[in-house]
């Protein structure tokens, strides 16, 4: 199945560029390109490409509103957002995680890095760029969110207390084989609790559920041992 990609950046150098690698893949191609905040939900909304790259600071209306908008509307709730940034510790980074945005990279990633992130986002599964440590998810992820670009659900109550501790130890940013491990479960069943979690919360992905995780309170900043 080929993976469809919408690039939305002012740099038009950038979009070109990316372009022609993201078409040289077998299983990527682009189905457009926007230019600004706005075109990029317009556009989101004509194609639905599978994924969003989307650039943080752009004209008319920046990524994290963009964003917000794209994941606000239910028909769009296929779409993943992969954030691209210069500011990789930038306060508006975890704006566009609350908002939904699936993860995010640095401008100067590696054209095999970038491919793998496209392929890894469109699975529903989180991305954090190699440079993001846990201090951006102590010191933005885990303070009340006062924009109120996502709402948090009593749900949270609904999880069982599986749910709860293997969302709590994704949150702290543990894969699949490492909670399996300190759970002694197989990465099959974290897996399954860690969908179940995501459809009670209703996150649209890895990254929303563990920024639910902390904005509900659900989890602490400080890891477990």
């Amino acid at each position: 199945m080929t993976i469809r990609v919408l690039l939305a950046d002012d740099q038009a150098l950038l979009r070109a560029t990316f372009r022609i690698l993201i078409d040289s893949v077998e299983d990527l191609t682009v189905v457009a390109e926007a230019a600004d905040g706005r075109e990029a939900v317009d556009l989101a909304a004509e194609h639905r490409p599978d994924v969003v790259i989307m650039d943080i600071r752009m004209p008319d209306l920046d990524g994290v509103a963009a964003t917000a908008a794209i994941c606000a509307r239910p028909e769009l709730s296929g779409i993943h957002i992969l954030v691209l940034t210069t500011f990789e510790n930038d306060e508006n980074v975890a704006k566009a995680l609350r908002a939904g945005a699936s993860g995010f990279l640095g401008k100067g990633v590696r054209p095999g890095e970038l491919v793998s992130s496209i392929r890894t986002v469109a699975a529903g599964d989180s991305l954090l760029s190699p440079m993001a440590t846990r201090a951006l998810i102590t010191r933005f992820l885990a303070t009340p969110d006062t924009d109120g670009l996502l709402a948090f659900p009593d749900a949270v109550k609904a999880l069982t207390d599986r749910e709860r501790e293997v969302t709590a130890l994704a949150a702290y940013g543990r894969s699949n084989a490492e909670i399996a491990d300190r759970l002694v479960l197989s990465p099959l069943t974290v897996r399954s609790h860690i969908q179940r979690a995501m459809t009670k919360l209703h996150a649209r992905d890895r990254a929303q559920l563990v920024v639910i995780a902390y904005q509900s309170g659900l989890v602490k900043p400080q890891p477990p041992n």
